[in-house]
C-alpha cells in the first residue's frame, strides 16, 4: 500500500480512523530547522474535527506528540516521527458496514483490492489519514521559510454548490480567510455558504464544491521536466486527498475556449525580473515555476456518507439498503482548506530541496 510522498523531503503516514492513533515519519528533513510541537499544533487545530458549527461534532483534540527527530527545540536531520492519538473513535457506530457496502466509499474497492479491510470510518481512506500530511506540512512549511521566506500558500472555499465567492488570490490574506467558519475569503458569499451547510445537514444530505490555493513568492526554477513536472505533482498531491474530483491551474479548462493569441503570456522585464503581462499559466510553464503566483482549482466531492437509505449491496453479493450513521461532515471543504495548503506546502519543499540539491541555490 503507497503510503509516501517526495524524493528528498519524503513522508510516510499511517493509522486508521478509528485505531490506536494516526500520524507520520518524516525523512530527509535538513537539521537546524526551529521546531515544536506547538508549531504543528497550529495547523493541527485548523484541520481538527467538531471546530465550528459546520463540521462533523467528533471530538478529537488532535494533540501531537513528537517522538523522535528533534533535540532542544531544533530538527537533527534525522527521521521525525509524530503521532497523535485517537480519543474519541467510536467502531460500533460502523457495525453495520462490516458486511455491507456504503455508497461512493472505498469499502468494495479496498475488499476488491485486498482482501480485507477496516470498516470502522472508512480505516485507512478515511480523510483522518490527512492528520500525518498537515503534521509533515507544517514542517516543510518551516523549511520553506528557511530557504525562500517570500513564499506564501493560501488556500480558500472558491465555491460551495452553486454559491461562488469573490476572492482576489493576489490580495486575499489568511485573515480574511480564517475570519469565519466556512473558509472563505470573501465575506459577502460566507453567510449564505454556511447557511447552505446547516440546511443540506438538517436534510441528511451533503454537497461538495471548490478550493482555490495560490502560491506567492514561488521563485523560478521549480520543477522537473518531464514526469515530474511542477503542476503535475501538484495534481498528484491534490487528487490523493480523500473526496477531491478535479483539478486545474491557470486558466485551466476556460483556456480551452480562448485562442492562443489571448491564452499566451506575454513577457516584460521589470527592473531585473522577468515577468508576465497575464498569468493564463498559473506560474507554471513547461513543468517549471516561472516566479508567477501559482494558481490552482480543486473539486470536492459531496461527502460520501448521508443519513438516508441507499440502495447497496453486501459482501455475499446481495442487494439491500443502507442508512448512513456516525459522525460526518455535510460539506468537507471548510476542513479541506488547511489539507490543500498543507499538500502544497510538501511538493514545493520536495521540489526546493531537489532544485538545491541539482542545481545549488
Amino acid at each position: 500500500m503507497s503510503s509516501q510522498l517526495g524524493q528528498l523531503f519524503r513522508i510516510s503516514t499511517f493509522g486508521e480512523s478509528h485505531g490506536g492513533g494516526v500520524g507520520v515519519i518524516i525523512d530527509g528533513c535538513p537539521p537546524l530547522i526551529p521546531l515544536t510541537e506547538a508549531d504543528l499544533q497550529v495547523e493541527l487545530d485548523r484541520r481538527r474535527p467538531g471546530q465550528s458549527a459546520v463540521t462533523t461534532p467528533r471530538n478529537e483534540a488532535d494533540a501531537c506528540e513528537i517522538l523522535s527527530g528533534t533535540y532542544e527545540g531544533k530538527t537533527l536531520g534525522s527521521p521525525i516521527a509524530i503521532l497523535v492519538r485517537n480519543k474519541d473513535h467510536r467502531p460500533e457506530a460502523y457495525s453495520e458496514m462490516v458486511d455491507t457496502y456504503r455508497p461512493s466509499h472505498a469499502d468494495y474497492t479496498y475488499d476488491a483490492k485486498f482482501g480485507t479491510r477496516n470498516p470502522a470510518g472508512g480505516g485507512r481512506s478515511s480523510a483522518r489519514e490527512t492528520i500525518g500530511r498537515v503534521a509533515a506540512a507544517a514542517i516543510a512549511k518551516k523549511v520553506l521559510a528557511h530557504f525562500c521566506p517570500q513564499i506564501e500558500t493560501l488556500a480558500w472555499v472558491k465555491s460551495i454548490q452553486n454559491i461562488p465567492a469573490n476572492v482576489d488570490p493576489l490580495t486575499v490574506t489568511s485573515a480574511d480567510i480564517e475570519s469565519n467558519i466556512v473558509r472563505t475569503g470573501d465575506p459577502a458569499a460566507a453567510d449564505e455558504m454556511i447557511a447552505r451547510i446547516k440546511e443540506v445537514r438538517s436534510e441528511g444530505n451533503s454537497i461538495g464544491g471548490v478550493i482555490e490555493c495560490v502560491v506567492r513568492g514561488c521563485p523560478p526554477g521549480l520543477g522537473e521536466p518531464v514526469f515530474d513536472r511542477l503542476e503535475a505533482d501538484l495534481a498528484k498531491g491534490m487528487l490523493s486527498i480523500p473526496a477531491t474530483k478535479g483539478f486545474e491551474v491557470g486558466s485551466g479548462f476556460a483556456g480551452t475556449t480562448l485562442k492562443g493569441s489571448e491564452h499566451n503570456d506575454p513577457f516584460y522585464m521589470d527592473g531585473d525580473t522577468v515577468r508576465t503581462k497575464t498569468n493564463n499559466s498559473g506560474g507554471v510553464q513547461g513543468g517549471i515555476s516561472n516566479g508567477e503566483p501559482i494558481i490552482f482549482r480543486v473539486a470536492f466531492k459531496p461527502t460520501a456518507t448521508i443519513m438516508s437509505s441507499q440502495a447497496t449491496v453486501t459482501k455475499g453479493k446481495e442487494d439491500t439498503e443502507l442508512k448512513g450513521r456516525g459522525r460526518h461532515d455535510a460539506c468537507v471543504l471548510p476542513r479541506a482548506v488547511p489539507i490543500v495548503e498543507a499538500m502544497t506546502n510538501l511538493i514545493l519543499c520536495d521540489h526546493l530541496l531537489r532544485h538545491r540539491a541539482f542545481c545549488g541555490e
